[in-house]
């Protein structure tokens, strides 16, 4: 299953200045969107892929967990409600499962066909949510990523960075809360995002930094400038 968004962005994208690079003569890239909930992680990863299918880019939608079969059965174990008797590491294994699914049916097929996948969420979700999140081990997490992720990397990662008032009003203002991942408190985001900032440190050529809490077309604005 893709994760596509069947709106129309042209008129977005016609808005933003043309790349310098020629981009549809690039390899497969794999760009990844990061960000804690209420960041627009979701919506901004859709647009940015619009922007270049509107320059021709071949272009993969996905999402984690998900994005086949067996990732999307597990999607569902992991948000279901009923499942509060969730353990943590039960958590982490389950995304892992899903992303080594993902990674080799579709990710690494796309990527050497030469499509460019964007993917919402990827292995840094799991280091700044179950291991500064909830506390588990970091070096544990990093052998199952190698193991998950058979040592695939992003290509260029975006973090989208929201302050924690600005998340919280985003979420208060959402419909309803509809999964068992929703029902973290203030506390657990601000962890959360501090796993965020502190990986940003660590990989600053990987991860770029995106001020969330601007308007949508201006945080776009600042992505494809990336490119």
């Amino acid at each position: 299953m893709l994760y596509n968004d069947d709106k129309n962005l042209d008129s977005v994208a016609s808005s933003i200045d043309s790349p310098t690079a020629d981009l549809s003569s690039m390899r497969g890239q794999l760009i990844t969107f990061e960000g804690i909930d209420g960041s627009g992680k979701s919506t901004l990863a859709m647009m940015a892929a619009d922007w270049l299918r509107a320059r021709k880019i071949p272009v993969l939608s996905l999402r984690e967990p998900g994005g086949t079969a067996i990732g999307e059965s597990i999607r569902t174990i992991l948000l279901a409600k009923a499942n509060t008797a969730m353990c943590m590491e039960t958590e982490l294994m389950l995304f892992a499962a899903a992303r080594a699914q993902l990674i080799r049916e579709i990710i690494k097929p796309a990527l050497a066909a030469g499509t460019w996948v964007i993917c919402d969420r990827f292995y840094d979700s799991t280091f700044a949510y179950q291991g500064y999140g909830r506390g588990l081990d970091l070096d544990h997490i990093s052998h199952l990523m190698a193991i998950a992720t058979g040592g695939l990397k992003p290509d260029r990662t975006f973090l989208l960075d929201v302050s924690l008032d600005v998340a919280v009003s985003r979420l208060n203002n959402r419909p309803g809360k509809a999964d068992r991942l929703d029902q973290e408190d203030a506390e657990f985001m601000k962890r959360t995002r501090d796993g965020y900032l502190a990986i940003l440190a660590a990989e600053p050529d990987r991860l770029v930094r995106i001020d969330a809490d601007l308007a949508e077309n201006d945080v776009l604005n600042q992505i494809t400038k990336c490119f």
